[in-house]
């Protein structure tokens, strides 16, 4: 039995862990070659190799073009095509927006927004040479609702998810078979949502782990997503906003 993305070519950025990682793991067992990218090469080379098959890994800084053109070309002159782009990586401040900084808000938004547009922008050429595609960003729910803790970050996501529409837009208004469709995660156990949450007791005094105790989501349960809209499955979808967050944004 084959899976829903077999031969499918797939670059997802920051790949190396967290939300990244569960996802390539995910697009793999599919049946999709996968191009793992991050800045930290021992975690992408260590999590290639895991993944294992025809995974690659290369080193990729999102907010640089030149490093976006060298990725897309290096996937492609390896497996002659690309078929799927997950906008993955991303980075955190945590500050209101009375205590971001001017540099701090730069920052992220070079990575966060700048890095889903340089990979929208060179994705597309590379898509609608292979016949067509999917672009899913990966935006958060903080680009959905209010973040007080979290000002330059819920900006940066939030224009994500306003670029996503406007990709798709663009895609439609050229006749190209290529959708875009963001992604809104909340509460997922990784390394940089561990990093900014306190830890927890419980009434007797235990420390509560962090993740699945307190009601967070697995890496993977984005995988299943992001596999659905790397999919011909979804292929009536694109434009579409979907908040993966056990019901965060639901009240």
């Amino acid at each position: 039995m084959t899976g829903r993305l077999e031969e499918k070519v797939v670059i997802v950025t920051g790949g190396a862990s967290g939300i990244g990682r569960g996802t390539a793991e995910v697009l793999a067992r599919e049946g999709a070659r996968v191009v793992i990218t991050d800045v930290n090469e021992a975690l992408g080379d260590e999590a290639a190799k895991a993944i294992g098959g025809d995974a690659l890994f290369l080193r990729h800084d999102v907010a640089d073009e030149a490093s976006w053109q060298s990725v897309i070309a290096a996937t492609v002159d390896r497996f002659g095509r690309l078929d799927v782009l997950v906008n993955n990586a991303g980075i955190i401040e945590v500050a209101d927006i009375e205590n971001t900084t001017v540099e701090q808000l730069r920052r992220v938004l070079a990575v966060n927004t700048e890095g889903v547009f340089l990979g929208c922008k060179h994705a597309i050429p590379a898509m609608r040479a292979s016949g067509g595609g999917s672009i899913v960003n990966i935006s958060s729910t903080a680009g959905l609702v209010g973040t007080p803790p979290f000002a330059a970050y819920s900006a940066s996501k939030g224009a994500v998810r306003a670029l996503t529409k406007t990709v798709a837009a663009h895609c439609q208004q050229k006749g190209d078979a290529i959708r875009c469709n963001s992604v809104h995660p909340g509460g997922i156990d990784t390394p940089l949502v561990r990093a900014i949450t306190p830890e927890r007791t419980a009434d007797d005094g235990e420390t509560v782990e962090r993740g699945r105790a307190i009601g967070y989501g697995e890496p993977q349960d984005i995988g299943h997503l992001v596999s659905y809209l790397a999919s011909d499955e979804s292929r009536f979808m694109t434009g579409a906003e979907l908040a993966i967050d056990g019901g965060l944004t639901a009240t």
